[in-house]
C-alpha cells in the first residue's frame, strides 16, 4: 500500500461502510412482515452464522455509538438471555435445524457483562435449537472488555467452543484512556491475552481507534510498540467519527482535545506504515492481520467476505442474527431488529418476532452488492466473472459508472486492464485506503444528506 497525502485529501468524503448492500438506511419499517417471514421459510442448506447482540455495558466509553444499556445491575442478564432463548425458539421453527454453524459472534455492550451461569445457559438454548460444530473449522467468536472477564470465564468460553476473541483496546496512554472513560492498564491487557495463549485460543484481535481525544503521534506510537509487542493475529484500526448530535456520550468529549484533522491523517499514516513494518498486511478498509492468518490467505486466494460482522472467510452462509438492533442478512434479505429493548422484550413476550424494519434486494440490488462487496474484499474485479453470473454486459450495465470512474483513473486510484477477453478493474496500491470512495460510484442509494462517516 502507498500513501498519497494529496490523494487521500482529495477523495476524504463521507460515506457507508458497506457492510451491507443496500446499507442500512434503505431499510424500511414499512415493509410488510409477512413478506420477511415468508423470506425466512425458504428452503436453504446453506449453513448459518449466527450473531448475538448482548447491550449490556458495567461502564461507559464516551466514544461508544453502538446499541447499548449501561448498568450494573447484572441480574438484567436474567431477562434478557430468556428472551433470546424465545427468539431462538420462534427463529428455529423456520430453518432446518441440521444446518451446521460456521461462525458465531457475540457482540454489543460488552456480551462479558453476562455472568458464567447465563453464558451456560446462553449457550445451552443455542445447542438445542442449532447445530454448532466443535471439530476446529468452527469460527465462534466474542468481543471482550478486559475489565469484565475473569480466567474462569475466559475458559468457560472456550469450553463452549469459542476460539476467537477480540479485545476492546483502543488506546493504552493513561490520559487518553481518562478523558474517554475506559481505564484499563496494559498489564491488564498483557495478562488476558497470557491467559487466552495459555488456552490455546486459535486467534486474537485487537481494536484500536485513532482521532481520540489527547492522541498525539508520539503517544500513539507509544500504544502502537505495545500491541506489536503483545502480538495479536488480527487489529482493526478504527477511526474516531464525533457525532455527538447523535450520540449523547460523545458530548462528554472536548472538541478542542481531539486532534486536527491533518493531525488524524498523520496518525493513520503512522499507524499503517507500522503496522506493515512489523509484518502485518493491510487486508482492506480499517483491518490489517499476520501473513498466515486466514482473512489474508482468504483475500489472496479471491474467498474473502464482508457482512455485518466485518470481513470473514465464510462465503455462502445466512446470518440469522438475535437480540435488539441485530440485523440478520439471507441472501439479501435484511431483517432488522427493535433497536428499543423495551420494545424488543414486548414483541418477545408476546410470541412475535422482535421485525423493526428490513428490505427484500431485486436484481439490480444483487448486481451491485457483488461488485461492492468483490471490490471492497479483493481490490479487483472481473467484468465477464459478473457478466456470466448475472447474464449482463458490464460496461452497458455499468456505463455511468465507468464514466464516474474516470477521474480516479487519472488519479492514479485503479486500472481497467483488458487481456485475452478478460477485462478486471484493479485497485492501486494507492488507492486500497480510499476503496470505500470507489465503492460509492457503484451505490445507487447514496444520500449525501444521511450523516456518515469519513472514508479516512
Amino acid at each position: 500500500m502507498i500513501w498519497d497525502s494529496a490523494l487521500i485529501k482529495k477523495y476524504n468524503l463521507s460515506g457507508p461502510r458497506y457492510t451491507s448492500y443496500p446499507t442500512a438506511p434503505q431499510f424500511d419499517t414499512g415493509i410488510s412482515k409477512i413478506s420477511l417471514i415468508d423470506k425466512m421459510l425458504r428452503e436453504s442448506q446453506a449453513p448459518l452464522s449466527l450473531y448475538f447482540h448482548i447491550p449490556f455495558c458495567a461502564h461507559l466509553c464516551y466514544y461508544c455509538a453502538c446499541n447499548k444499556v449501561v448498568t450494573k445491575q447484572y441480574e438484567k442478564g436474567i431477562e434478557y438471555v430468556e428472551l433470546l432463548g424465545e427468539e431462538m425458539r420462534l427463529r428455529s421453527l423456520m430453518l432446518d435445524q441440521a444446518r451446521k454453524v460456521t461462525q458465531l459472534h457475540f457482540g454489543g455492550g460488552t456480551p462479558t457483562f453476562l455472568t458464567e451461569e447465563l453464558i451456560r445457559q446462553l449457550f445451552h438454548d443455542i445447542k438445542q435449537h442449532f447445530s454448532l460444530i466443535n471439530d476446529g473449522t468452527q469460527d465462534y467468536s466474542i468481543e471482550i472488555d478486559p475489565r469484565e472477564i475473569s480466567r474462569s470465564k475466559l475458559k468457560l468460553l472456550m469450553d463452549m467452543g469459542i476460539n476467537r476473541i477480540s479485545i476492546g483496546v483502543q488506546d493504552f496512554d493513561p490520559k487518553v484512556q481518562k478523558a474517554i472513560h475506559r481505564v484499563q492498564s496494559l498489564e491488564m491487557v498483557a495478562e488476558l491475552v497470557s491467559y487466552a495463549r495459555e488456552m490455546q485460543i486459535k486467534s486474537i484481535n485487537f481494536d484500536l481507534i485513532y482521532g481520540l481525544p489527547y492522541q498525539s503521534l508520539e503517544s500513539f506510537k507509544e500504544t502502537l510498540k505495545h500491541v506489536v509487542k503483545l502480538s495479536p493475529d488480527r487489529i482493526s484500526l478504527f477511526n474516531y467519527a464525533h457525532l455527538p448530535e447523535r450520540f449523547s456520550a460523545q458530548k462528554r468529549i472536548l472538541d478542542e482535545s481531539l486532534p486536527t484533522p491533518n493531525i488524524k491523517l498523520d496518525l493513520l499514516k503512522m499507524s499503517t506504515e507500522y503496522l506493515i513494518d512489523a509484518g502485518y498486511e493491510f487486508i482492506g478498509m480499517d483491518h490489517f492481520a499476520k501473513p498466515l492468518d486466514s482473512l489474508t490467505i482468504a483475500q489472496k486466494e479471491g474467498s474473502l467476505q464482508r457482512n455485518f460482522q466485518g470481513y470473514t472467510t465464510h462465503s455462502g452462509t445466512d446470518l440469522v442474527a438475535f437480540g435488539v438492533s441485530a440485523i440478520s442478512d439471507l441472501q439479501g434479505t435484511y431483517i432488522q431488529n427493535h433497536v428499543d429493548i423495551d420494545q424488543y422484550r414486548i414483541s418477545i413476550e408476546k410470541g412475535q418476532l422482535a421485525i423493526n424494519k428490513g428490505y427484500i434486494s431485486n436484481q439490480d440490488d444483487r448486481i451491485r452488492h457483488h461488485v461492492i462487496m468483490t471490490l471492497i474484499s479483493s481490490f479487483r474485479l472481473d467484468f465477464e466473472e459478473v457478466e456470466e453470473k448475472y447474464r449482463i454486459q458490464f460496461r452497458e450495465y455499468f456505463q455511468e459508472e465507468i464514466n464516474q470512474l474516470t477521474p480516479m483513473i487519472e488519479d492514479g486510484m485503479l486500472w481497467i486492464e483488458q487481456s485475452n477477453e478478460q477485462t478486471t478493474l484493479a485497485v492501486t496500491e494507492r488507492g486500497r485506503l480510499l476503496i470505500r470512495c470507489i465503492c460509492m460510484v457503484f451505490d445507487k442509494y447514496l444520500n449525501s444528506n444521511i450523516k456518515y462517516s469519513k472514508v479516512i
